[in-house]
């Protein structure tokens, strides 16, 4: 998709601290956006009153969502698993329903999921996992599971969908777009550190990226060992 196709872009979940990232990388490529995020939440948005529109409501309310993408040529979408009410698949199901044909999709999620079951994970990271699954539950607090239902949904769409599948996150100041492998376990991708900042960056950048249509990269930032290691301790390294 050629930049000028996208004028308007849809941040769903825009108050979070990935989410404002997003708005922030969006705003700088000059395109019009829209946010959504709870009602509660719209004061952590107040750095870009005047610039965005924001609609407040939860993220996983149709109607809500149906306003927000209206006219948008791209939607980017924070799968945050919260809660035990099928929250993360809620919205997908907003997001893949009422979207415009041919808009692109581009949604955030964690190493954990896998599209085709060629991940290898360590049994340290899937033990994590599993705890998580386990403690959120019991909390009330965040449903993992539900994560994956969601991303199963977009797997099984027609639309233009991407999955950004990120590593461990840390904050701090850019290295430039992170590098990306289709599975987890490639040893590009072994230092599993990627700045939040960069994470918005790469989903933003998939939005004029044709060659992310229908993928699921799994990614890590560009400075790091293993990224450097991929390339002889360059920076300059392109997408897998």
């Amino acid at each position: 998709m050629d930049t000028d196709h996208v004028k308007k872009v849809c941040v769903i979940g825009a108050s979070g601290k990935l989410g404002q990232y997003l708005v922030r990388h969006a705003l700088e490529r000059g395109y019009e956006v829209v946010g959504v995020c709870r009602e509660r939440s719209m004061p952590k948005l107040t750095a870009f009153e005047g610039r965005m529109t924001v609609v407040p409501g939860p993220t996983d309310d149709p109607e809500v969502i149906r306003r927000a993408v209206a006219g948008c040529d791209g939607v980017l979408t924070v799968l945050a698993p919260w809660g035990v009410r099928q929250y993360a698949s809620g919205t997908a199901q907003a997001v893949l329903d009422h979207a415009r044909p041919g808009a692109r999709l581009v949604f955030s999620c964690g190493w954990h999921i896998t599209r085709d079951g060629k991940d290898r994970y360590t049994r340290m990271f899937t033990l994590g996992v599993r705890v998580a699954a386990l403690l959120g539950k019991l909390v009330r607090a965040v449903e993992i599971d539900d994560q994956v239902e969601a991303c199963r949904r977009v797997f099984a769409s027609d639309t233009r969908w991407t999955v950004v599948r990120g590593s461990t996150l840390k904050e701090g100041d850019s290295q430039g777009l992170p590098v990306w492998s289709r599975h987890v376990g490639d040893p590009i991708l072994a230092s599993d550190l990627t700045r939040r900042v960069d994470f918005a960056l790469f989903m933003v950048e998939a939005l004029i990226d044709d060659a992310l249509v229908q993928e699921a990269p799994a990614i890590v930032g560009r400075l790091t060992p293993s990224a450097l290691a991929h390339r002889g301790g360059s920076p300059d390294i392109p997408a897998s």
